[in-house]
């Protein structure tokens, strides 16, 4: 993945951001741009459980927010002991926004990394298409 190393380093630097003051649990992404712009993000919880935003999902709804559609990777962090792996609420949004070959680099602090894609993470995903049938 293009500036695969600037974008640990960025997702990395979001783990300070995070807002976590009930799971102790921070979670940074960086998410590059076809256009070569990267968008990070940080998990930030609510004392409403089900109010929390994952990291990956803050950095792909942010660029979204600003038009930008056309995404060619991502990097997801955390201070884990193994390379950190999205929720499957985090795996449909990429799905939704990211082509199915799109590298994901799951990673920790300590930089150890694992390699998927969007496909790897949500085989048999839902798609837009999905929709098409329901209305038949």
């Amino acid at each position: 993945m293009r500036r695969q190393q600037e974008l640990c380093e960025q997702a990395n630097a979001m783990l300070k951001r995070a807002y976590v003051p009930y799971s102790n649990f921070p979670v940074g992404a960086a998410l590059l741009t076809s256009d070569d712009e990267i968008y990070t993000g940080c998990n930030i919880e609510n004392s409403s459980y089900g109010l929390t935003n994952c990291a990956e999902r803050t950095a792909i709804f942010k660029a979204v927010s600003e038009g930008v559609k056309a995404f060619d990777g991502l990097v997801i962090t955390g201070k884990t002991e193994d390379p950190i792996s999205p929720c499957g609420a985090c795996r449909q949004v990429i799905a939704e926004f990211c082509p199915p070959d799109m590298p994901i680099i799951l990673t920790n602090e300590k930089g150890d990394i694992k390699e998927t894609t969007v496909e790897g993470l949500l085989p048999y995903y839902f798609e837009a298409e999905d929709m098409d049938y329901a209305r038949k």
